[in-house]
């Protein structure tokens, strides 16, 4: 069983159970038997990557409107600080599962490299 890429391979039924939901997904299971290892670890880098960009850009929204309080005050830097701050939370949301988005960009991303391969 193969257990590194949020989904959980079955080889022997050919059925994909993703952690985020008990469903059984037939499409991307067939999809990732068309689709190399280092493709398929690739593509949910990219994955993990898109939801970081759109959760720091969620984050920014968030946190525009704060102004400095507690030992950095509202100086100059306090703005890089928190941009750097809010850069460094979305990729540890984005690590640790997110808000899903990744998931659903992974199996639209191997879907279409499935259908490329044939």
């Amino acid at each position: 069983m193969q257990s590194s890429l949020n989904s959980i391979v079955d080889p022997s039924h050919a059925k994909v159970y993703t952690k985020a939901a008990s469903r059984i997904d037939p499409l991307l299971a067939e999809a990732l038997t068309k689709v190399s290892a280092e493709a398929q670890k690739k593509t949910r880098a990219k994955a993990q990557d898109f939801e970081a960009m759109f959760l720091n850009s969620m984050f920014s929204q968030m946190t525009s409107g704060v102004k400095g309080d507690g030992p950095f005050g509202d100086t100059t830097g306090t703005g890089m600080w928190r941009s750097m701050l809010t850069d460094e939370y979305s990729k540890s949301f984005a690590k640790s599962g997110g808000v899903g988005i990744s998931n659903d960009v992974f199996r639209t991303l191997i879907l279409q490299q499935a259908n490329r391969a044939g």
